[in-house]
């Protein structure tokens, strides 16, 4: 990954409030429309992708910098702000939360008719992306919120965001097409999350190994992968989560491989990108490859300590002054050339100076 994130992003209740939403959307539309016409479209793209400015850009709408709500507002006030200005900026976002997230395709499709271009890419994008940090990156996190930033020329960023039931805390996913080489390889332009954890890492660079021992068990008989995992609980395996056969249903697991058996991916991307295809199924291939070829699946959580701004207690945490500048800057010239009400110009300028103090 080009780089990692850290923040704390405590699951907050409730909305934000409508006079507060009111105001984001259009301050939001403003800064994205000056950065645009500044630096061009691709750079809005990377600045959304990048934890520091998207953070920064939260804190500059007027939202709690630790919130989780921080993610799904300012995603929602972009796309509401961007919807009248889309067409003629040539910047759409689609998606959101909860039950939004899943008509995503469906808007990527509408807004490629206008376009007269092709959507499957885009969905492809889409689609995949939820996949890997839901399936591929087992992290305890549970994806709940996805929006799809996108150009007419098909660049497009993405920020989702998932939560643990269990710590009642968030991480944020963010992808961008200029780093994706492979969408099963280091694709994550960064992942924030409160804390690192035990994580079965499939997309991790050293995970190649059991990726393609994967896709060949799941090209093959279910018989092999079924009768290995019978052997499961000999196994010690300290540095992972336990599973035992009662938390892999054999049944739904032979339905499952008897699919991949008759479709025979290509690859690991090919195997992931099966209906029904998820975390128990890859996590039994993972498991079942260990045993049969002795590649063992990557535990190093992504998140890493190298996103924050420092906490309201004034703990302190590792910063990357040079890209935490460049942030501050970025923000600045764009508020400056925002066409915005003076007096919310104002409101945001000292929300920014309380930031980068």
């Amino acid at each position: 990954m080009s780089r990692t994130g850290f923040a704390h992003l405590p699951l907050h209740g409730g909305r934000a409030p409508r006079y507060l939403f009111e105001r984001m959307v259009p301050l939001s539309r403003e800064i994205v429309i000056f950065l645009a016409s500044e630096f061009g479209r691709e750079e809005v793209l990377r600045r959304l992708s990048d934890p520091y400015w998207f953070q920064a850009f939260g804190c500059v709408l007027g939202f709690d910098w630790h919130s989780s709500g921080l993610t799904t507002t300012v995603c929602g006030a972009l796309k509401e702000g961007l919807r009248p200005v889309e067409k003629d900026l040539g910047i759409f976002v689609a998606g959101g939360k909860g039950a939004t997230s899943r008509k995503t395709p469906a808007e990527i499709a509408s807004a490629c008719d206008h376009l007269g271009c092709d959507p499957q890419p885009l969905v492809y994008a889409s689609r995949i992306s939820a996949k890997v940090d839901n399936a591929a990156v087992q992290d305890g996190y549970q994806l709940y919120h996805h929006s799809f930033v996108f150009t007419p020329e098909g660049q497009w960023c993405i920020v989702q965001q998932g939560m643990s039931d269990a710590t009642s805390m968030a991480r944020r996913y963010h992808w961008l097409s200029d780093n994706v080489t492979s969408y099963v390889s280091e694709p994550h332009a960064a992942i924030c999350c409160d804390t690192t954890a035990p994580t079965l890492n499939l997309v991790a660079a050293e995970s190649a190994e059991v990726r393609s021992a994967s896709a060949s068990l799941a090209a093959g008989k279910p018989e092999v992968t079924l009768k290995a995992l019978t052997h499961l609980p000999l196994l010690d395996m300290p540095r992972r989560h336990e599973v035992g056969m009662e938390d892999i249903n054999p049944k739904y697991l032979q339905k499952i491989l008897l699919r991949t058996y008759e479709t025979a991916p290509a690859d690991f991307e090919a195997l992931l990108s099966i209906e029904g295809v998820g975390a128990k199924t890859l996590r039994a291939l993972a498991l079942t490859s260990e045993l049969i070829y002795g590649t063992r699946a990557s535990q190093t959580d992504p998140a890493r300590y190298s996103f924050a701004h420092g906490g309201k207690d004034g703990t302190p945490f590792p910063v990357d002054r040079t890209t935490y500048d460049k942030t501050i800057e970025v923000m600045h010239h764009a508020l400056n050339g925002a066409k915005i009400d003076r007096s919310e110009k104002v409101r945001a300028f000292r929300r920014l100076a309380e930031f980068a103090s």
